[in-house]
């Protein structure tokens, strides 16, 4: 090694750990850490929805509010250092919608008052039992509070109440623990009390009078939202699902990853699939919130939004297994698809002005009676279901007996375009070479077709010709070639079952409208 003889150099060129390109680092810190790409993406976020900036405005003016009881210096002499809990019960109770602030301060108003009395109770009765006994008894009921409120919030029943328990819990123990050691433990809960009652106050008034945000009407505008969403992705599914000819698939990984650019309505039909915890969070903070714009009554039956939420989820698992269809490897052949397309964009734009039509009358609170559009809709699923009835051997014969079959809708000249073009004189004894070639010459077209654009995509007919082959395995492919015919007949099935689930969505909105008390009118 080193100029010895009979021994090799070998030269190893170690690249430098962790080498970035150049190209990467500009890339790096012109997007990552470019304050510009920051700004904007908060701009973006705010733009979304500008009740987030509301609120954070209305955080910062309600900390401002109760922070001048300390800086001002008579509040500070009568309260002291207690007063920061007005402080911290702004910072805790302050939330998103009005319903959820007067939800949190119930249950941080009963919290400080039960755990104020416990610790009031249980220090005189230690006081009372000497000295010695004193910080056994208080070290006793701090061991017991923490279990049973930590048990008790996760009672099934009492879940929405989990905050009250931590907050009679971390009361309870830093007012019993300072109580205990300045000597006075009932001035400090009372001290504390006010100042905690203080805090809520300023964070009522402020949710409340300036720009309220209210859960009831957000939970509203998410429903009425949800309606569309559904409405735009059967119509976008149905399209894409006729107007695929099977020449662009995409990557199985993007399938997986059900990253679908192209289709944004799906992607809100599946955020609707998502919103059930959003609908229950909604309709539990706005059952809190008094009459308000235009929920002018008492009682108003938010739970029945979650209800209609429940049926309108109901039907998107429809949708998203339509959508399944559309990007399953196993695909009918485009010119039998075509075959029903009429009946199927038919039914489709049935269902999808009828959820509009029920969009429509909710976002305005009024109610008609959707009697005719529920009929068309059956009617359109019922030519559907009639029209499969009638061809039902395109889903079970073989793909070449298909083309052959004398009942087959002529009427569909994309489906059978080639058949159509035949002279009747074909079925005249006489057949002369031309015809014979033009008849081989649509026959390979045809097989080309099914190669390209169904599956499996190796043709039956290939195996035929190999003598090798076991005979049992062309009946095999025969079924499988008529497994993409039953792919199509899935799709359709869906679509009905789509359709038939409407009944119960319209059942549930005209309750919700009935119990809300919407405006009645006449439908066109």
């Amino acid at each position: 090694m080193n100029g010895k003889k009979g021994s090799i150099r070998i030269d190893i060129c170690l690249a430098p750990k962790d080498v970035v390109p150049e190209a990467a680092k500009k890339t790096i810190s012109e997007e990552g850490l470019s304050p510009r790409k920051w700004l904007r993406d908060v701009w973006d976020f705010a733009r979304q929805d500008t009740n987030r900036v509301t609120f954070a405005l209305k955080v910062g003016l309600a900390c401002l509010l109760v922070s001048l009881l300390i800086l001002f210096r008579a509040p500070y002499d009568i309260f002291g250092a207690n007063i920061i809990w007005s402080i911290l019960t702004v910072a805790i109770m302050f939330e998103y919608t009005v319903g959820a602030t007067f939800n949190r301060g119930f249950n941080r108003a009963v919290g400080s008052v039960l755990a104020g009395v416990f610790a009031v109770v249980v220090i005189q009765v230690a006081m009372s039992s000497g000295h010695i006994a004193e910080p056994y008894i208080i070290g006793f009921s701090i061991f017991l509070i923490g279990a049973v409120t930590s048990f008790m919030k996760l009672w099934p029943s009492l879940v929405q109440y989990e905050y009250g328990f931590r907050v009679i819990l971390f009361t309870y123990c830093l007012i019993i623990v300072s109580g205990y050691r300045m000597g006075n433990p009932i001035r400090t809960a009372m001290d504390r009390l006010y100042s905690i009652a203080i805090g809520a106050l300023i964070a009522v008034l402020v949710n409340v009078f300036i720009c309220p945000i209210w859960a009831g009407e957000q939970l509203h505008r998410e429903l009425v939202n949800s309606f569309n969403s559904l409405a735009d992705s059967l119509e976008e599914c149905v399209k894409k699902y006729l107007s695929d000819d099977g020449s662009e698939h995409p990557e199985f990984s993007k399938t997986v990853m059900d990253n679908f650019p192209d289709e944004p309505a799906f992607r809100k039909c599946r955020a609707t699939l998502n919103s059930s915890a959003k609908f229950d969070s909604l309709a539990n903070s706005a059952k809190w919130e008094p009459p308000h714009g235009r929920f002018k009554h008492f009682f108003y039956p938010w739970a029945e939004y979650v209800k209609v939420g429940n049926v309108l989820r109901h039907c998107a698992y429809e949708v998203i297994a339509l959508h399944g269809c559309v990007h399953s490897e196993i695909q009918a052949p485009y010119n039998l698809r075509c075959a029903f397309k009429s009946e199927i964009l038919d039914a489709t734009k049935q269902a999808a002005e009828l959820l509009r039509s029920l969009a429509k009358d909710l976002n305005n609170m009024k109610w008609s009676l959707q009697t005719s559009l529920l009929k068309h809709v059956h009617v359109s699923a019922e030519c559907l279901q009639h029209s499969i009835d009638l061809h039902s051997y395109l889903f079970t014969a073989s793909q070449e007996d298909n083309y052959a079959k004398p009942q087959l809708k002529i009427s569909r000249v994309v489906s059978f375009k080639n058949q159509s073009a035949e002279p009747e004189s074909k079925t005249t004894e006489n057949t002369t070479p031309m015809a014979m070639e033009v008849e081989s010459y649509h026959e390979m077209m045809k097989r080309q077709q099914r190669k390209l654009y169904s599956w499996p995509s190796r043709e039956v007919d290939d195996f035929e010709d190999d003598e090798n082959v076991v005979s049992d395995l062309i009946p095999r492919m025969r079924a499988l070639e008529s497994t993409t015919a039953l792919s199509l007949a899935t799709f359709t099935s869906l679509l009905i079952e789509f359709v038939a689930r409407l009944d119960h969505l319209v059942e549930a909105s005209e309750k919700l409208a009935t119990m809300a008390r919407f405006k009645q009118q006449t439908a066109n």
